[in-house]
């Protein structure tokens, strides 16, 4: 039965009632990649830690760090945050995403508990799967006496949910001499497990995702499997994932897309987001190469053109929760203008106020 307010979307043999109109926004985010100069390293980081205590103080709900190995971004995303847990006092920080073919789930699962203790409850990690990128150049280095035989499926995600959530790791526990040992990760953070992410951009890892009881992060990129329309595809992935998710409507989704107010840019700074998302634009029209992967185009714009474009948009209408991503090149003062303009004018346009 469709109720009022809805409408009915087929997407493949798959009907169901989306929203004709967007709820109030709930949760306000931002995510940065963390660029910093080769030769002077601590100036980009020190710049990040910098925008995320921007964040806090304009009342976003959270802060999000992509993760870059081997490239001139953030590579330990978890080390960052647990320097931001040391400036900030109620923001969300998240991870947006850590692939964890790079990653040791059982190390892993004590750091995120480490750092979620010392936020006191702020964390929220985002993950996803699959072989590390350029995984034959670097499998030696990261793998040399494994790399044939490391599973980068779901069930590498499987067990990080596992240890996080306080399963058993071990079959000793007890004192041994002065020393007392744990059979599960230590230090053990109850409500982490409730907050973790996975990064899905196909009906298959939004499905696994679901049934798992993790939340969902889209973003800008996803695999046109049932449609070349974005925003088709993204509200596909997001109703394949409540339809297996244990909360059903109620499980928690956050939409990235990148959005570029220019409220109160400079006219510099307006030709500069111009070009950027002129060039970026040729990409947004068709899926790209074997995967199919398709890419959203950028909202560039008063914050009230792009909050009449956000509402039209059919995956933006299903969520309650954003978390936009920064552009990867602009400057420390571009991203200041940019946070202040999406707390200030774009999201009252979405209905969302500021936390003080």
């Amino acid at each position: 039965m469709i109720g009022v307010g809805r409408t009915a979307v087929r997407v493949g043999n798959l009907e169901d009632a989306v929203p004709t109109s967007s709820r109030p926004l709930r949760k306000l985010g931002f995510l940065t990649i963390g660029l910093f100069d080769e030769a002077d390293p601590r100036a980009g980081h020190e710049s990040t830690l910098r925008i995320i205590e921007l964040g806090e103080q304009l009342g976003f709900d959270s802060a999000w760090v992509r993760h870059r190995h081997l490239q001139y971004g953030i590579s330990s995303p978890v080390a960052m945050l647990a320097a931001a847990s040391q400036r900030t006092d109620r923001i969300e920080l998240g991870t947006a995403v850590i692939p964890l073919g790079w990653e040791n789930p059982l190390r892993l699962a004590e750091d995120l508990a480490t750092v979620d203790v010392l936020s006191g409850g702020r964390l929220n990690p985002g993950i996803s799967v699959g072989p590390p990128n350029h995984y034959d150049e670097v499998k030696q280095a990261l793998y040399p006496d494994t790399a044939d035989f490391e599973d980068f499926s779901h069930d590498r995600v499987a067990r990080l949910l596992r240890f996080v959530r306080g399963e058993p790791v071990t079959r000793f526990s007890g004192t041994e001499g002065f020393e007392v040992f744990s059979d599960r990760v230590q230090p053990h953070s109850p409500g982490l497990g409730s907050r973790l992410w996975y990064g899905g951009g196909s009906l298959r890892s939004a499905r696994w995702a679901g049934e798992h009881g993790m939340n969902l992060l889209t973003s800008s990129v996803v695999k046109a499997e049932e449609s070349e329309d974005f925003a088709e595809i993204q509200s596909s992935h997001i109703r394949t994932f409540r339809a297996h998710h244990p909360d059903g409507d109620r499980a928690r989704v956050s939409q990235g897309l990148v959005v570029i107010p220019t409220d109160s840019a400079t006219p510099e700074q307006r030709a500069k987001y111009e070009d950027y998302v002129r060039r970026r634009t040729p990409r947004t029209t068709s899926p790209h190469g074997p995967a199919r992967i398709m890419f959203a185009p950028d909202l560039l714009g008063t914050s009230a053109q792009i909050a009449e474009q956000l509402h039209a948009h059919l995956a933006y209408r299903e969520v309650t929760e954003v978390a936009f991503p920064l552009p990867f090149t602009f400057d420390h003062a571009d991203y200041v203008q940019i946070l202040t303009d999406i707390a200030t004018k774009l999201g009252p346009e979405l209905g969302w106020h500021p936390t003080r």
